[in-house]
C-alpha cells in the first residue's frame, strides 16, 4: 500500500509543534531541535502506516500519540538518567518523606536543602539535572509497556478502561491521591504544564510570578509525587 504523502505533508506542523514543546521543557544543549523533529517525523510515518479508522478513533489523536512516544523514545535513548544519579534521586526523596512527616506538610527546597547539607543553588542545580525528565513523567509511569499494547488500547474503542486492562488502575488511584494532597499552586502549576501545556514562562504570566518560582513550584510538586508514590507502595501489602 502506497504512503498517503499529502496526510503527512498536512500534518507536519503537528510534529512540529510537539517536538517544540518538548524542546521546550529540557536543558539547552542536551540534544538538538532538529533530532527531536527528526524523531517526531517517523512517528508520524508510522501513524499514517497503522492508522485504522475502523478502530473509531481520529487520525490527529492516534498521530499525536505516535509522535510524542517516537520523541519520547529518542529522549530515552540519551540514558538521561544513570544509576549515580538514580541514587540521588532516592536520596531526595528519603528527605522529603522525613520533612513531611515531621513537619506535616510539604516541605519547601530550603527546608530540603537545609536536612540534606546542600546550599539552595546547589540543590536548584540537582533538579535542574533530572527533574526535566517529567517531560515523560506521566508518560514515564506505563513506560513498562510497549508502545505497541499501548496503542492496541488506545485504538480499542471497546477498551472502557485502559489501565484497568494493563493492570495499572491502582497506580492511578495513587497518583489522583498524591496530587490531591498537594498544596494549591502546586496543583495549579501541574495543571497548567502537563494538561494544558503551557511553558514555565507562559505559566509564569498567567500567575504573575517569576519563571524561576514557577520551576521551584514544580520541582518541589515532582519530588512530592515521586515520594508519596513510593511510600504508598512501600506500604502495600
Amino acid at each position: 500500500m502506497a504512503l498517503d504523502l499529502e496526510r503527512i505533508i498536512e500534518h507536519l506542523p503537528l510534529v512540529k509543534q510537539i517536538a517544540q514543546r518538548v524542546y521546550e521543557r529540557i536543558p539547552k544543549g542536551l540534544v538538538q531541535f532538529e533530532d527531536l523533529l527528526q524523531a517526531g517525523l517517523v512517528g508520524l510515518i508510522e501513524a499514517v502506516k497503522r492508522y485504522d479508522p475502523k478502530r473509531g478513533v481520529g487520525f490527529e489523536s492516534f498521530a499525536q500519540f505516535r509522535i510524542k512516544g517516537a520523541i519520547l523514545d529518542e529522549l530515552r535513548a540519551y540514558d538521561l538518567l544513570p544509576r549515580p544519579l538514580r541514587k540521588k534521586v532516592k536520596a531526595l526523596e528519603d528527605a522529603y518523606l522525613r520533612l513531611e512527616k515531621e513537619l506535616g506538610r510539604v516541605p519547601s527546597l530550603e527546608e530540603l536543602a537545609s536536612e540534606l547539607g546542600l546550599s539552595l543553588e546547589a540543590l536548584e542545580e540537582e533538579f535542574r539535572r533530572f527533574f526535566f525528565l517529567k517531560v515523560v513523567s506521566f508518560d514515564g509511569l506505563l513506560e513498562d509497556f510497549s508502545r505497541e499494547k499501548l496503542e492496541e488500547m488506545l485504538m480499542d474503542s471497546s477498551s472502557k478502561d485502559p489501565l484497568e486492562l494493563l493492570g495499572l488502575s491502582e497506580l492511578r488511584d495513587h497518583l489522583a491521591e498524591a496530587i490531591e494532597e498537594l498544596p494549591e499552586r502546586h496543583k495549579l502549576v501541574l495543571s497548567l504544564y502537563y494538561f494544558e501545556e503551557l511553558t514555565m514562562k507562559e505559566i509564569a504570566l498567567v500567575l504573575g510570578i517569576s519563571e524561576g518560582r514557577v520551576s521551584q513550584i514544580h520541582s518541589e510538586a515532582i519530588l512530592a509525587l515521586r515520594a508519596k508514590l513510593r511510600r504508598s507502595y512501600e506500604e502495600s501489602p
